[in-house]
C-alpha cells in the first residue's frame, strides 16, 4: 500500500485533520497534568528557598555545575534531533528518521549516565537525605530539605527521560517496520511534544538547583 495514502481514519472522526487535532489536544492535556505535577514541587521549592535562602545557597555549592551544564547541553541537542526526526518522518525519509530517533535516544541515555555519576558522587559525599546525611555547614536540617527537593524533582525528571528513551527506540523500530510512515506521522509528532516538555522541565531545574548559590 502506498505510504502516502494509507492513513487510517478512526470512525469517530470526519476527516484526518480533525483526528490529528484530537491527537495533539490529548497530548497537550496530558502535558498540562504533568505541569501541575511538577508545579507542586516547584512551589514547595519556592517556599523553602525564600524562607531559608542562605541555606539553599550553601547547599547548592555541593552540586556539580559543570555536569549540570553538560546535561543541559545534551538535552538541548536531543530536542534538535527530535525536531529533525519529526520532519524526516513527515517527508517520508525512513532511514533518516530511524537515525535521528536513535540519536535522540542516545542523547537521553547520555543524560541519564551523567546524572547517574552525579548521584553517585552525592551518595559518597553523604548528601542523600536519610540517616547517613552529613552536611558541613550551618543548619544541616534545612539543607537536607534542599536535597530532598533536589532528588525528588531530578529523580522524577530522570524517570521521564528514561520513558522517553524507551519511546524513541520503540518509534525507531516502528519506522523500520513501516508501521509509521509519512502518512502516519502523528505518533512521532506527539512523542516529540513529550520529549520537548521533558527538556523544558530540565531547563527550569538546572538554574533552580545548580545555580541557586551563584552570586
Amino acid at each position: 500500500m502506498d505510504s502516502a495514502t494509507d492513513t487510517v481514519l478512526a470512525e469517530q472522526f470526519d476527516e484526518i485533520e480533525q483526528q490529528h487535532s484530537a491527537d495533539t489536544l490529548g497530548m497537550w492535556i496530558f502535558l498540562a497534568t504533568e505541569v501541575m505535577f511538577f508545579g507542586g514541587l516547584f512551589a514547595g521549592y519556592a517556599v523553602y528557598r525564600f524562607s531559608f535562602p542562605h541555606v539553599f545557597y550553601a547547599a547548592s555549592h555541593h552540586l556539580d555545575v559543570l555536569a549540570g551544564a553538560i546535561d543541559t547541553a545534551v538535552l538541548l541537542c536531543s530536542s534538535l534531533t527530535m525536531a529533525f526526526a519529526v520532519r524526516a518522518v513527515r517527508l517520508g525519509q525512513r532511514w533518516m528518521s530511524i537515525l535521528l530517533l536513535g540519536v535522540t535516544a542516545v542523547f537521553g541515555a547520555g543524560f541519564l549516565v551523567i546524572h547517574g555519576f552525579e548521584y553517585h558522587h552525592e551518595w559518597t559525599e553523604h548528601l542523600v537525605p536519610g540517616g547517613s546525611f552529613a552536611f558541613e555547614g550551618a543548619d544541616p536540617h534545612r539543607a537536607q530539605m534542599f536535597f530532598w527537593l533536589y532528588f525528588a524533582t531530578t529523580g522524577l525528571h530522570s524517570l521521564h527521560v528514561l520513558i522517553g528513551v524507551a519511546l524513541m527506540l520503540v518509534l525507531a523500530v516502528l519506522v523500520l517496520l513501516e508501521k509509521i510512515t509519512a502518512a502516519r506521522f502523528m505518533t512521532v509528532e506527539i512523542a516529540g511534544l513529550y520529549w520537548h516538555f521533558v527538556d523544558v522541565v530540565w531547563v527550569f531545574l538546572f538554574p533552580l538547583y545548580y545555580l541557586a548559590g551563584a552570586r
